[in-house]
């Protein structure tokens, strides 16, 4: 029941932005942490942003200052503002959330999005 629905990836110059979105739907009860995570061809998957519930941040050395993580709690959604973008940030982004659900009572359990294509052309 519960998912992680992303959106916002695209193609893009270099220099350009993007901003991703996920939105988490279900018998959610806390959002404990939310984040996204990419990875390239032939790359690891990677931390590019995280947040947690009490709105403490943090981002790779390779987007701080570009990217901003941000989130609406009432809507369940969490934001990924990406400015300045660069050739090296093309890559499969994902959301990725630690949420309290309701299951028979609450139980945390991790769930990943879909995954959404950036692609930053120079």
């Amino acid at each position: 029941q519960v998912q992680l629905v992303e959106s916002g990836g695209g193609l893009v110059q270099a220099g350009g932005s993007l901003r991703l979105s996920c939105a988490a739907s279900g018998s959610i009860f806390s959002i404990d942490a939310m984040g996204w995570y990419r990875q390239a061809p032939g790359k690891q998957r990677e931390l590019v942003a995280g947040i947690i519930g009490s709105g403490r941040t943090n981002y790779a050395d390779a987007v701080k200052g570009r990217f901003t993580i941000s989130r609406d709690n009432a809507k369940n959604t969490v934001y990924l503002q990406m400015n300045s973008l660069k050739p090296e940030d093309t890559a499969v982004y994902y959301c990725n959330a630690d949420l309290t659900i309701y299951s028979n009572g609450p139980k945390k359990y991790m769930y990943w999005g879909q995954g959404t294509q950036v692609t930053v052309s120079s």
